[in-house]
């Protein structure tokens, strides 16, 4: 069994801790210059938020982030940024939804081929940066900002009328159609409202990450191919094809990104289908540090600043005060985590002295006796 390091735990808490801080305090410092109250955009929130109907918004909404979140994990993990997940996940959710409509099956059946074809959209979209990156070296940060932009053009054709889009009479949005009753997920009926039965696959797939992660060789695998592909590779691990695997996987867990909405909800895509889910995952995994507990609790945060928000503008306090927090949780993370990192290597360096130190003193007293 492994000892438990307090002085690591500790520099693994103080990070995301520093950084929620920091953007607090900036925050407010935002809120009083613009001649704001800097503390009442807070309660207005956590009044809010007593509301059973935003607590089943937030709980869902954390579902979703959660999801592109460790998409975005997975790729941290083997450090590939993959910035790539909301093309993927849009991408996978529209392609996902027109099948769903196409087809009649039982309801399990239905559902799971739903999900199937999301997975396998999400996972083909990213794994072309992955062939690009192993075959021609590629930066994954570049080839998918362009597969993002791809994305989008090739749902915004494939919607149209003349393709795969429907629109319905006497409205201007395009849709995939419906999806029949037998493809959508039931959830759990509270007095809020629904709670999305894929949220509670999300957060199954974070307990899923945690042990391959840390308890297979798979697993073992891919954190060594992150820390170092030279070391990996003398060890009999082959790096390439370590980098097309994970990138395959993050696209597959991104596809699956959407799916708490299109089988809980909405049971179709259309223009109104959120964008820029995917970026705020980079947010979410990073303040969680690629850990499944952290990331739900950030996701649970962010989600909170969202959905909490709503009446801010009815008290003449600009919705946007999130935004800006986001922001600045983001500017944050990346100054905490470096001062904790170089604080951590100088704790470090300061124990091993101490160390050799205390070995020094002991030698010298065993010769002495």
């Amino acid at each position: 069994m492994k000892k438990f390091d307090k002085d690591k735990a500790l520099l693994g808490l103080a990070g995301p801790v520093l950084a929620l801080a920091v953007a607090f305090l900036l925050t407010t410092f935002v809120l009083v210059v613009s001649g704001l109250n800097p503390i009442e955009p807070y309660e207005l929130m956590i009044q809010d938020a007593e509301f059973p109907d935003v607590q089943v918004n937030i709980i869902n909404q954390t579902g979703i982030y959660y999801l592109a979140a460790l998409a975005v994990a997975v790729g941290f993990r083997m450090n590939l940024f993959n910035i790539g997940v909301d093309g993927q996940y849009r991408l996978a959710a529209m392609i996902a939804a027109v099948v769903g409509a196409s087809v009649e099956l039982p309801g399990p059946l239905h559902v799971l081929l739903i999900t199937l074809v999301a997975v396998l959209v999400g996972a083909f979209w990213a794994g072309i940066a992955g062939f690009l990156k192993t075959t021609r070296g590629v930066s994954e940060v570049v080839s998918t900002i362009m597969l993002n932009a791809i994305a989008t053009s090739l749902i915004a054709w494939m919607l149209l009328p003349s393709n795969l889009g429907v629109q319905p009479p006497g409205s201007n949005n395009l849709t995939t159609g419906d999806i029949s009753e037998s493809g959508w997920m039931t959830g759990l009926e509270l007095e809020g409202g629904n709670i999305y039965g894929f949220t509670f696959v999300a957060f199954g797939l974070g307990i899923v990450y945690w042990f391959v992660l840390n308890r297979t060789r798979f697993g073992f695998d891919l954190r060594a191919t992150g820390a170092s592909q030279t070391a990996a590779q003398a060890s009999g691990v082959d790096a390439k094809r370590m980098t097309l695997t994970a990138m395959l996987i993050s696209g597959g867990v991104a596809g699956l990104t959407g799916m708490p909405l299109l089988l809980g909800q909405t049971h179709t895509y259309s223009l109104s289908f959120p964008a820029g889910v995917g970026f705020t995952g980079i947010t979410i995994a990073l303040l969680g540090r690629n850990s499944p507990v952290g990331i739900f609790f950030a996701a649970l945060l962010i989600s909170f600043l969202e959905k909490s928000s709503g009446s801010l503008d009815q008290f003449d306090y600009p919705k946007e005060i999130t935004t800006i927090m986001q922001g600045l949780i983001v500017i944050s993370v990346v100054v905490s985590y470096e001062l904790v990192r170089q604080f951590g290597l100088r704790r470090q360096q300061q124990k091993v002295g101490e160390e050799l130190a205390a070995q020094a003193r002991k030698n010298k007293e065993d010769v002495a006796a």
